[in-house]
């Protein structure tokens, strides 16, 4: 749509329409950002799903201690440390539903290694399943562009169990549920959540 300017003068520098790049359903917005942009995808279907009502899910804050505050330049901090292990990334409620998830992305070409899970990431989500939530993990094969939703009773036993270091791509195309991946929201997870754990 070209923009028109009062008197019928284009500003300097304006030859074409301005034009908005949005990324193409089913592709990602850059290959060479796939590490970083998994995350924030997340949490942009997060937000989305919100803005619509159909859910409320959040990040979960990793708890810091603040030792030291610049305010020179503002407040700045300068000096803190870790006050707890962290459990998992999101917790959130769907439908009535009590939800908690990790989010992992693997850039191996054939397996994701349990060694990228935490043993209080365990703890946590098998407490969760233990009290009625329901629990999950979301991993993304960063080489091929597949993300699958995985039940965390089936990737706890997994860890508990240790058959092998890793869970080859077979099993997680075998055991997972795939998610869709667009442009609102970027990964449509509560989809594939409802085919895990409501059909």
């Amino acid at each position: 749509m070209k923009i028109k300017y009062p008197k019928g003068q284009e500003p300097e520098g304006v030859s074409a329409p301005f034009k908005v790049h949005k990324p193409a359903i089913g592709k990602r917005l850059s290959a060479a950002n796939r590490g970083m942009d998994f995350e924030a995808d997340i949490n942009q279907s997060c937000l989305y799903y919100e803005e619509k009502g159909v859910a409320l899910i959040t990040k979960r804050p990793t708890p810091i201690n603040v030792v030291k505050v610049d305010y020179s330049h503002g407040a700045k901090i300068t000096n803190a440390y870790f006050e707890k292990q962290s459990t998992t990334d999101y917790n959130g409620v769907y439908q009535g539903r009590y939800l908690d998830f990790e989010a992992k992305e693997t850039k191996s070409k054939t397996s994701f290694p349990i060694s990228n899970i935490a043993p209080q990431q365990v703890a946590h989500l098998e407490k969760v399943e233990k009290n009625g939530g329901f629990a999950f993990f979301l991993i993304h094969l960063s080489q091929t562009d597949e993300t699958y939703l995985l039940k965390a009773s089936y990737v706890c036993l997994f860890y508990r169990e240790k058959p092998r270091k890793s869970i080859p791509f077979a099993e997680i195309r075998s055991e997972g549920y795939a998610v869709k991946e667009g442009y609102n929201p970027r990964f449509d997870f509560l989809a594939a959540f409802d085919e895990a754990f409501l059909k």
